[in-house]
């Protein structure tokens, strides 16, 4: 059975600045013998444990900047932890900036080649799923033009279609459906609805609180890079959305 266990996980990113100061200040930091650091840390994820079993549709809600997707990015080692662990039982398909691994100089089919590498796919895998990746996408004419001639919803369709090709046992997303061509959306999402259904564990980000509500039956509020809440739908959404209009008033007065 599929699981994931994320135990005091902290990310920590290491922000440099310019520190190569005008002649006047040069002199007035002289004078006051003081020297800026050249670098800040800022903590993205700070301790965040969470137990995932087989059967959850987790949701993720907060404000930007609140660690959502670079959690999600920890657990598709992306980005390494600072601090803690997490341990992963299942097959992960991460839909996260969809078509990261394209190669503008190369053309559709090589890069269903090289992406589908980088998603963990053996190159018999992707000889197999090649033809329906294609036809899916509807990429026939355009399969062999280097990606850099194509629209971005040519480029989306080629490499949704590609993300989505396998049916994984956890599934990652992260505003996936936030662009794209309208009639292509329509199917796009019902390839998602099936891959959902057919996923033993579902973790997902998204601003649309309508389709968290109908989709998950657990939802995660963090914020400044810290877990808030965890519960029902519901209950954390409503609380997530008055804690914000609470927060927009305050700002306002």
């Amino acid at each position: 059975m599929s699981s994931i266990h994320i135990k005091n996980i902290s990310i920590k990113f290491r922000i440099y600045h310019d520190c190569s100061p005008s002649l006047k200040d040069y002199f007035a930091n002289l004078l006051k013998r003081r020297k800026q650091a050249p670098f800040s840390d800022f903590w993205a994820v700070n301790d965040v444990s969470i137990e995932i079993r087989a059967g959850d549709r987790i949701g993720i809600v907060g404000h930007n900047g609140a660690g959502k997707s670079t959690l999600l990015k920890a657990l598709c080692r992306v980005y390494a932890s600072t601090e803690g662990s997490i341990a992963i039982n299942g097959r992960i398909a991460p839909l996260l900036e969809i078509g990261a691994g394209f190669h503008p100089e190369f053309t559709g089919r090589e890069n269903i080649y090289l992406n589908g590498s980088i998603l963990g796919y053996s190159k018999q895998q992707i000889r197999l799923i090649e033809p329906e990746v294609i036809a899916f996408a509807e990429m026939e004419e355009f399969i062999d033009t280097p990606v850099k001639y194509y629209s971005t919803g040519m480029y989306m369709r080629l490499a949704f279609s590609l993300a989505t090709a396998v049916h994984p046992d956890i599934l990652v997303l992260d505003e996936i459906f936030a662009g794209g061509d309208a009639a292509f959306l329509v199917k796009a999402k019902a390839r998602m609805n099936a891959m959902i259904d057919k996923a033993d564990i579902v973790i997902m980000v998204s601003h649309d609180h309508q389709l968290i509500r109908s989709l998950c039956n657990r939802v995660i509020w963090m914020d400044h890079g810290k877990l808030i809440a965890d519960g029902a739908p519901d209950d954390i959404v409503d609380s997530y959305l008055a804690g914000r209009k609470n927060t927009t008033i305050s700002a306002a007065t």
